[in-house]
């Protein structure tokens, strides 16, 4: 399921624009899901995108682990899984950097991404160049 969320106007102080920032949300959620599907060989349960403040948009992924990270798991290999998950994230971040840059209309300006492998949750942060 992917599904976004949008502070209200009050919050972000984004009157009228409102249903072009839920638009990119959207568009955000889903084009991760395609990444992640392309890189990982599976895409997240869920994704969740939010615009943190006018210039910083997260989104949260949840069951995103392979059948062969959660061996890994059970090997009590969490720290290797999280070195791995981010070789493959920042070798890409490229893709991920313009699938928010097409989504929002804005340049990003800041890439970062982790993950709680024990809880198997990923987060997934881009500050934006100021509109």
């Amino acid at each position: 399921m992917v599904s976004d969320e949008l502070p209200t106007p009050a919050e972000t102080g984004d009157g009228a624009a409102g249903g072009d920032r839920s638009r990119a949300l959207a568009l955000v959620s889903r084009a991760l899901v395609r990444l992640y599907k392309e890189q990982f060989g599976r895409g997240p349960e869920t994704a969740h995108s939010y615009f943190a403040g006018p210039d910083t948009v997260i989104c949260l992924l949840a069951d995103t682990l392979t059948p062969v990270e959660r061996s890994m798991l059970d090997m009590g290999e969490q720290q290797r899984l999280r070195d791995i998950r981010m070789l493959f994230q920042y070798a890409t971040e490229s893709k991920f950097r313009a699938a928010v840059e097409e989504a929002t209309g804005r340049k990003v300006k800041a890439f970062m991404s982790g993950v709680d492998v024990d809880q198997d949750i990923a987060c997934e942060v881009f500050v934006l160049e100021p509109q």
